[in-house]
């Protein structure tokens, strides 16, 4: 009976101890949250093909009707459950859907676009920063907002620059639209990585000492951040390519190959991160080149593992990333401390979003008319329907916003240090968030059909895909069988000409597949170059890729 006494004691005191360690509030918020969560998944099942609502419209509806719901149960006096975090969101939440997004993409598609992504993504961002920037400074003093600095005008318009990547792969499909996907999503990237970029700029501007040079500094740490994080990401992608392909992991366990992909994903974010450089854009292109080196040479069974971890796992963050937004703009005490009455918030918010329609339009049909002039060919222009498009699926703001303007606007002491008009520039920035995301999220799947869809034609291929050797082959071949049966007439072989001019053999795709085929897999293997595994439950001989895969993701 003493040991039974004494054991209880034991037991008693240990979960006592265990109680002082955990925070009721906290695992309240958090079981409120997988709730959600796991309501988000079945209604979204439910709900699957329609093509107004998507996940994370549905996240932020049922977000805020969890904010309704505390606010009724606390009687109005308190509706945060759960703080908002930036470094939640930049930590935790955004690494894991980048890395998904540069895992999943068609790389020959995003490649092939990527000098217009660039340009969308760093020059367009760039405009569309100096037009909401002196459009904010010129337009404030009219509404009564006197109280905010240059600094904190710039910062709005590094804010509002950042467009949302995260929705943009519920309300695009990779396989409908595959151009718009890679240059709405692609720009996506690349501009939040500019936005954070401006923004960090901007905390550190002396505006007191402006003139042409500083500038030049800002463009200059930009191009070293963008090109710095992007090796870092590839290089992490091919150590891991290396390591894994060397040491064989897959002989006693496959687990230690998914762990190990993983935490160097992860750690090449970090690591950015840490060298104050861009997270994001290491993480994508990390993502990127696993996708093309590492996830090859692992087992098949790793190559399940992986491939539906990674998507379960930025699928949760996304949807908890909206969940919380949704839930923290009913965040009373914000509204309480802008002191603005209704018409002031509504007229603030719509002065906001107006510069964000006329910052956005203000690059994209430029930059796109300026780029169909360069091309020569006509398929390979962006039309003024895809124009259209490119701007719309890009007015989406989400939770950077959110986190920059926290960031800005939120003192660490909370909400009652902080000045009225920061509390009103937060609140306002919601509402931006949530009717561009609500409204504009809804209305693009449908838009899409209406402009695009309907007008699309089967036999013609995307604007900027080009014919490859294989096809170009063929293509020869048959004329020259109509050139054996038509000798009296040399059109075939015109045709054949103009076939070669049009599309060269020698490509710059072209070039790099032999270059990545002679030095880079049989160094860091993939795809045709990974030696049989013993343990994997692939026979030797079997192909390294399932015969489901689709060939064209690969560079």
């Amino acid at each position: 009976m003493a040991a039974l006494d004494s054991a209880s004691l034991l037991l008693g005191s240990s979960v006592r101890g265990l109680n002082s360690f955990l925070d009721t509030s906290t695992i309240i918020a958090l079981s409120v949250f997988f709730a959600l969560l796991c309501a988000c998944i079945i209604i979204g099942h439910l709900l699957h093909g329609n093509r107004w609502a998507n996940e994370s419209i549905l996240a932020l509806l049922l977000g805020l009707c969890a904010g309704v719901v505390v606010l009724l149960v606390t009687k109005e006096e308190n509706s945060r459950i759960l703080s908002f975090s930036e470094n939640l969101f930049f930590l935790y939440l955004l690494p894991p859907i980048i890395f998904n997004a540069g895992f999943q993409v068609k790389k020959k598609q995003f490649f092939k676009n990527f000098s217009t992504i660039l340009l969308f993504g760093v020059f367009g961002t760039l405009i569309s920063f100096c037009v909401i920037s002196v459009g904010v400074f010129l337009l404030f003093e009219k509404l009564g907002i006197t109280a905010l600095n240059v600094k904190q005008h710039l910062a709005i318009g590094a804010i509002l620059s950042a467009t949302d990547s995260v929705c943009t792969l519920q309300v695009l499909s990779q396989d409908e639209t595959p151009f718009l996907y890679s240059i709405v999503f692609g720009e996506g990237v690349v501009n939040d990585a500019t936005s954070i970029v401006l923004f960090n700029a901007v905390q550190s501007l002396d505006v007191s000492d402006i003139n042409g040079l500083t500038v030049l500094q800002l463009l200059g740490n930009f191009l070293y951040l963008f090109f710095t994080s992007t090796i870092l990401g590839i290089v992490a992608g091919l150590l891991s390519a290396f390591i894994i392909k060397t040491l064989y992991f897959g002989r006693h366990s496959t687990d230690r190959e998914v762990a190990l992909m993983m935490l160097m994903a992860y750690l090449s974010y970090m690591l950015a991160e840490l060298l104050d450089l861009s997270g994001i854009l290491t993480v994508f292109f990390c993502g990127i080149v696993m996708s093309h080196y590492t996830w090859h040479n692992v087992t098949e069974s790793s190559r399940i593992t992986t491939k539906h971890a990674f998507a379960t796992i930025s699928f949760i963050a996304e949807t908890f990333i909206f969940l919380y937004v949704g839930m923290d703009a009913l965040d009373i005490e914000k509204w309480k401390a802008s002191k603005a009455s209704p018409a002031t918030s509504i007229a603030v918010s719509a002065t906001l979003f107006g510069l964000v329609l006329v910052g956005r339009a203000a690059f994209v049909f430029p930059i796109a008319n300026i780029s169909n002039l360069i091309k020569k060919r006509d398929s390979a222009k962006i039309e003024f329907r895809r124009q259209f498009i490119i701007w719309w699926a890009g007015l989406m703001r989400g939770a950077v916003t959110i986190a920059l303007s926290y960031s800005e606007f939120s003192s660490s002491s909370g909400t009652s240090s902080t000045s009225s008009e920061d509390n009103l520039m937060i609140t306002c920035t919601i509402i931006v968030v949530l009717f561009s995301t609500i409204v504009f999220g809804s209305i693009t799947k449908p838009l899409i059909e209406a402009v695009l869809l309907r007008h699309y034609k089967p036999a013609v291929s995307d604007a900027t895909d080009f014919p490859s050797i294989e096809d170009l082959r063929s293509l020869f071949i048959e004329n020259g069988a109509e050139s054996s049966s038509q000798q009296e007439s040399n059109a075939p072989s015109r045709s054949s000409l103009r076939l070669l001019m049009t599309h060269p053999h020698i490509t710059v795709h072209y070039l790099w597949r032999k270059f990545d085929d002679k030095f880079m897999r049989p160094v860091f293997g993939g795809r045709g170059f990974v030696p049989y595994v013993p343990g994997s439950p692939a026979e030797p001989g079997s192909p390294a890729q399932p015969a489901h895969e689709n060939q064209e993701n690969n560079i």
